[in-house]
């Protein structure tokens, strides 16, 4: 197997104005010799990052990019929220450079005070937070990172990637009892959701490529906004809105792993003006899934906030036409995260459409499943992962619809390990490329969480992991397990439960006039696309 075979070349990224692909004397579009840790759930990532900065000192280099910032958020207990730690490293000297996304008004269900107050605070302490809304209308900054530099102490470098913001409902752990400090979501989660996610711990040279993805925003010389009365608003709070200066970038730290990681962007078609590092957008994320799908053969395993849009589903579902023997088992969120009368059909259409091409495609080949607690509560699933025949897999901010994969800005890596796993089978895809511990392991990690095959200590099962590492076979198993657990409701709950947390996903009915009014709303709110015309005309990305 190559590389090459599973991941973008510079040209195939499709945009030649960034610095990612040139950055490397070799000319490769990906890092090589890293590290990558899947710290699955908020509470782990919260408190390795807690433990991360509080060893930083002065000089050493703190960036960080969210969607949605909470000052008051603890990451491990009193005293550690998350805007007084971000403060106290300020305090300490330690250069401290935020993004956040501006956001719409709170009143229509975002977060443009929240992320405001903690921007604040970073600038209080001496350190600099933008509120960045450079993006198309309607849009989101949706990335998540962060980056830790200690100049003179290389290997402690290290980057953040994936789906967790540094808000509330996000520290939660395996057991789903949800965050103390929530926010509402529809009604079937409860006061506290429980809350499903994946983030990635980097280190190695790829964090030299995390740290030039948030300097191509930091740099970008653009007004923070277009609107005049964003702009009034800004300067009425006295809002920081001009870029402070960066130390130069140190160079990348040292190969320290045997993974290889391809860091996968989208940015809009902005109208007018584009960015400077993506003048025509970015889709490498939908690009980078095009090429591994077409890799296919044995099982496609999707954790996803949404999973619609059958626009975008369209390629997962080529694949399963094209290869009679491909599974796909994808987990989602039982219910969409807002319930009224009209938000509910336009969260809902784009998905029944989507999974109804897939299932046409693939018939009983395709399995979609939510999740809850022991409780019975459901969990709301903000994963964002993907892993294809146990070689190629995908962590990140995107979610499988148009609007991730056009239209917001969005970081995912596209991770493969150079480390074959010998357990059997060890080419689940037929084509040679052999299995890899980190997509399997990763795979596995979250299969066994779902299925109650791992004791309260974390460790596996005694002979989970080798039933499992066969695809067939960890389709079969997730398929008894949700039969168990829905005919153990369906009979009233008598008797002990059934061990694991998949519930079947069956999709509501829609009427006629539900769709009729819910589908053009889907498109222009829910799921717009920030593709170019040419590019809409072909369904192309």
């Amino acid at each position: 197997m190559t590389r090459a075979e599973w991941l973008l070349t510079p040209g195939e990224r499709g945009n030649s104005a960034t610095r990612l692909d040139v950055r490397r004397r070799d000319g490769k579009a990906w890092s090589e010799g890293n590290r990558a840790h899947a710290l699955v759930h908020g509470a782990a990532y919260f408190t390795e990052l807690l433990e991360a900065i509080r060893v930083m000192r002065s000089g050493d280099l703190l960036l960080f990019t969210d969607w949605r910032g909470d000052r008051d958020e603890r990451l491990a207990g009193p005293g550690t929220e998350i805007g007084t730690v971000l403060r106290e490293a300020a305090g300490r000297h330690v250069v401290v450079k935020g993004l956040l996304w501006r956001s719409h008004l709170d009143s229509l269900r975002f977060s443009e005070k929240e992320n405001r107050r903690l921007g604040a605070e970073i600038e209080e302490a001496g350190g600099e937070c933008l509120l960045d809304m450079r993006v198309r209308p309607g849009g989101s900054h949706h990335q998540k990172m962060v980056v830790l530099r200690h100049p003179g102490r290389p290997e402690l470098d290290v980057a953040y990637v994936g789906g967790i913001d540094l808000c509330r409902n996000r520290n939660d752990d395996a057991a789903h009892s949800g965050d103390r400090q929530s926010l509402p979501l529809a009604s079937a989660y409860g006061p506290h959701p429980p809350w499903h996610d994946v983030q990635l711990a980097l280190r190695g040279p790829v964090v030299g490529d995390v740290e030039a993805v948030f300097r191509e925003r930091w740099q970008d010389p653009s007004p923070l906004s277009r609107s005049p009365a964003t702009r009034l608003r800004a300067l009425m709070h006295r809002e920081d809105a001009d870029a402070g200066r960066l130390p130069p970038q140190a160079p990348d730290p040292v190969p320290c792993g045997t993974h290889t990681v391809q860091l996968l962007r989208t940015y809009p078609n902005r109208l007018l003006r584009g960015y400077p590092f993506a003048p025509d957008g970015e889709r490498s994320i939908a690009r980078g899934y095009l090429k591994a799908l077409r890799r296919a053969r044995a099982l496609i395993y999707v954790e996803d906030q949404y999973l619609w849009s059958p626009r975008v589903v369209a390629c997962f579902a080529q694949a399963l036409a094209r290869h009679p023997g491909l599974l796909m088992i994808g987990v989602i969120p039982a219910f969409p995260e807002q319930d009224g009368r009209l938000t509910l059909p336009m969260n809902l259409v784009g998905r029944i459409t989507a999974l109804d091409e897939l299932r046409r495609a693939g018939g009983d080949r395709v399995a979609v499943y939510g999740l809850e607690n022991h409780a019975g509560t459901p969990v709301y699933v903000h994963a964002k992962v993907c892993v294809i025949d146990d070689v190629w897999a995908s962590v990140g901010s995107d979610n499988i619809n148009l609007r991730s994969w056009t239209h917001d800005s969005e970081l995912s890596c596209a991770v493969i390990d150079e480390s074959l796993d010998q357990r059997r089978p060890r080419d689940p895809g037929g084509l040679g490329d052999g299995a890899r511990v980190f997509a399997r392991e990763l795979r596995l990690g979250l299969m066994r969480e779902h299925l109650d095959a791992q004791g309260a200590s974390g460790q596996r099962a005694a002979a989970a992991p080798d039933a499992l590492c066969d695809p067939a076979s960890a389709f079969g198993a997730f398929e008894e397990a949700a039969a168990a657990l829905d005919a153990w409701h369906d009979a009233g709950r008598g008797g002990p439960r059934p061990a694991g947390r998949l519930r079947r996903y069956t999709p509501p009915d829609l009427s006629g006039a539900q769709r009729a009014l819910a589908t053009p709303l889907h498109h222009v709110l829910v799921d717009p696309d920030g593709r170019p015309l040419r590019l809409r005309r072909h369904n192309t990305f």
